[in-house]
C-alpha cells in the first residue's frame, strides 16, 4: 500500500469519476485504475464499487477514507518536514482556474517569490471548480485560486473584476444571446465555473457553445467574425484598446465575479500558503492580477498533483 494508491483511492470517492481523479492528479485513467486495483488486492475488498448512481464505497471502503485521507496529508506533511531540514525550498501547489493559469497564476508566482523572501517552489497546476476542495483538503494541492470554496475551507476574496462579452468590432448580435455562437475557452466546459454560469444565465444551449484550447485562441476566432466570447474585462481590455474586439452588450452582462484564495483553515496553514495568503493582500499581487501581462499558456503547467506520487 503507497501514498499514491491511497491518493487515487481518496480521489475517486470523492470526485465519484476515474476520470475527473486522473485529470486531478496529472496521470492516466489506467494509472488509476491500476493504483485501486492494487489497493483492493492489498485490503481484500472492492472499496468503491461503480453502481448506476456513480461510485459507491463498500463498508470497508468507507471505513477507509477518512484514514486514507489523514494518511495523504501526513505523506504532506512528511514530506515538508525532511524538505526542511535539509534545507530545501518549501513547495507550494496552487490549483487555478484555466483562465487564471493562462494570464495570472505565472507571474503572480513569479513576484511572491520574488517578494516574499522564503525559499518556495511554486507551481500551478489546472482544476476544475468541483475538483478543488478535494485537492486542497486532501492536501494535494496547498491552496486554490479561483471562486468561492466550502467544504470546511478558509477562502478569502483577493479580487474582484466582471465578466463581459465581446466580438469582432463590425459583427451585430441581436436578438436573443441564446441564438448566438458562443465561444468559450476551458472554463465553459467547467459546469461550476463562472463561464458556464453565465450562458446559463442566457439560456445558451449547448449546440451554440464552442470550446476551445485556451481563452486567447477563442478571443482570437471571435476578433476573426465567428462568434461571441465571455471575457474578464481587464484581461480583454488591450485588445478592445487595440480594436480588435469590442464589448457585446447581454442582459446578464457585465457580471460581478470575485477571486478567492482557498486554503485550510489557518491552524493548519504551510508556511509558504500563509506566506502567499497574506501576499495576496498587497499592492504588489493586486497590480499583477489587475495588469499580469502576457501570461503563459494553460499547457505550460504541471498539474497541482504530479506523476512522482506513484514512486
Amino acid at each position: 500500500m503507497t501514498l499514491g494508491q491511497l491518493s487515487a483511492f481518496v480521489l475517486v470517492a470523492r470526485l465519484g469519476s476515474v476520470t475527473d481523479a486522473a485529470r486531478a492528479m496529472g496521470v492516466s485513467e489506467p494509472a488509476v485504475s491500476q493504483a485501486l486495483a492494487a489497493l483492493r488486492n492489498h485490503h481484500g475488498d472492492k472499496l468503491i464499487v461503480r453502481t448506476g448512481g456513480g461510485m459507491t464505497l463498500t463498508p470497508g471502503g468507507s471505513r477507509l477514507l477518512p484514514i486514507a485521507s489523514q494518511m495523504v496529508a501526513l505523506g504532506a506533511d512528511a514530506d515538508a518536514a525532511v524538505r526542511e531540514a535539509n534545507g530545501r525550498a518549501e513547495r507550494l501547489q496552487v490549483a487555478v482556474t484555466s483562465t487564471l493559469a493562462e494570464f495570472v497564476a505565472n507571474p503572480l508566482l513569479e513576484a511572491f517569490g520574488a517578494r516574499s523572501g522564503l525559499p518556495v517552489d511554486a507551481s500551478a497546476g489546472l482544476a476544475r471548480t468541483a475538483e478543488m476542495p478535494v485537492l486542497v483538503g486532501s492536501r494535494l494541492a496547498d491552496a486554490a485560486l479561483g471562486p468561492r470554496l466550502d467544504g470546511g475551507l478558509a477562502s478569502v476574496p483577493v479580487f474582484r473584476c466582471a465578466l463581459v462579452a465581446v466580438a469582432a468590432p463590425r459583427a451585430r448580435y441581436r436578438g436573443s444571446p441564446a441564438k448566438w455562437p458562443w465561444l468559450v475557452g476551458p472554463s465553459g466546459a467547467d459546469p461550476d465555473s463562472d463561464t458556464a454560469q453565465l450562458l446559463q444565465r442566457l439560456g445558451v444551449p449547448d449546440s451554440e457553445i464552442s470550446v476551445f484550447p485556451n481563452q486567447t485562441a477563442a478571443w482570437s476566432a471571435a476578433a476573426s467574425g465567428k462568434g461571441v466570447s465571455v471575457a474578464i474585462e481587464h484581461l480583454v481590455a488591450p485588445q478592445v484598446r487595440r480594436g480588435e474586439l469590442a464589448v457585446v452588450p447581454t442582459p446578464a452582462t457585465p457580471a460581478t465575479q470575485c477571486w478567492h484564495l482557498s486554503t485550510l483553515p489557518p491552524d493548519r496553514l504551510s508556511t509558504a500558503a500563509a506566506a502567499l495568503r497574506h501576499f495576496l493582500t498587497t499592492p504588489a499581487a493586486m497590480q499583477v492580477m489587475r495588469s499580469p501581462g502576457a501570461g503563459v499558456p494553460p499547457s505550460r503547467f504541471r498539474p497541482p498533483v504530479y506523476v512522482t506520487i506513484w514512486s
